[in-house]
């Protein structure tokens, strides 16, 4: 009996094939799947803004499948969108960021408490590099934290009521949006355009529209599941100071 155990094993051994599974073949653009593929919702000719994106990725970010930091850079000129990949901003892997970073026309989206509209720098200046930080918002303040340099630089904000389209993934409160939607509005903003915040994010659209057609549900903020008590987690001191706090602005505006 054993015997005969054994020897269907090896025989279902046997029959699994050497070659490696077929891979799905890959858009040569986006370098996701062919049958995902969201190129055809990038502007038909990549925009040009006066001002540059500088993002700067935190080296989880390029783990993500459904990232949106790709559908900016593939929809933006090239050299319009440059990303640097790392946790301390500038190290010696990052060639040419310190010199970006302390030119006078940089400014870094952030929301600290000297930041101002980023609509006030329209007279200023006709052309920015504005710098982004690509995480989440812990890992965001992780890299600020350990980054001097972006202490030093003028920060601005977004005002904006603007919801977010990436509804297949949790964002923390009502008013956060993914990082091309941020650059996106960032820009219609700064050199008074809309085409930016129309164009740049249809191929968010796709995306989404796929992931739900496929199985994926439509994700509400934590912070709207926490108000209505349906978040299935306790939420730590970090959440709810964050919550808090866009309370308080929220109250302010008003």
């Amino acid at each position: 009996m054993f015997e005969s155990d054994e020897n269907d094993v090896w025989e279902d051994l046997s029959n699994i094939p050497a070659d490696p599974p077929v891979m799905r073949d890959l858009c040569v653009n986006c370098q996701r799947p062919s049958v995902v593929c969201w190129c055809l919702a990038l502007p038909s000719e990549r925009l040009s803004p006066r001002s540059t994106i500088i993002l700067l990725q935190h080296p989880a970010e390029e783990k993500r499948c459904l990232r949106t930091a790709p559908m900016l850079q593939l929809g933006l000129a090239p050299n319009k969108c440059l990303i640097f990949k790392g946790k301390r901003f500038p190290s010696l892997k990052h060639e040419n960021l310190e010199k970006l970073l302390t030119q006078p026309n940089t400014v870094l989206l952030y929301p600290s408490k000297t930041a101002i509209d980023i609509r006030s720098l329209e007279l200023v200046c006709d052309n920015y590099n504005l710098v982004l930080i690509d995480g989440t918002w812990p890992q965001a303040k992780a890299i600020f934290a350990s980054s001097p340099i972006l202490h030093n630089l003028r920060h601005v904000k977004l005002m904006t009521t603007n919801t977010s389209s990436y509804i297949i993934r949790t964002q923390p409160t009502e008013g956060c949006l993914s990082t091309l939607e941020t650059a996106a509005e960032a820009l219609s903003q700064l050199e008074n355009n809309s085409i930016y915040r129309e164009q740049l994010v249809q191929p968010l659209h796709i995306l989404c529209k796929y992931q739900l057609e496929n199985g994926a549900v439509t994700h509400q903020s934590k912070e709207f599941l926490i108000k209505t008590n349906t978040y299935p987690k306790l939420i730590g001191k970090r959440l709810s100071k964050l919550l808090r706090s866009t309370s308080d602005n929220i109250e302010e505006k008003v």
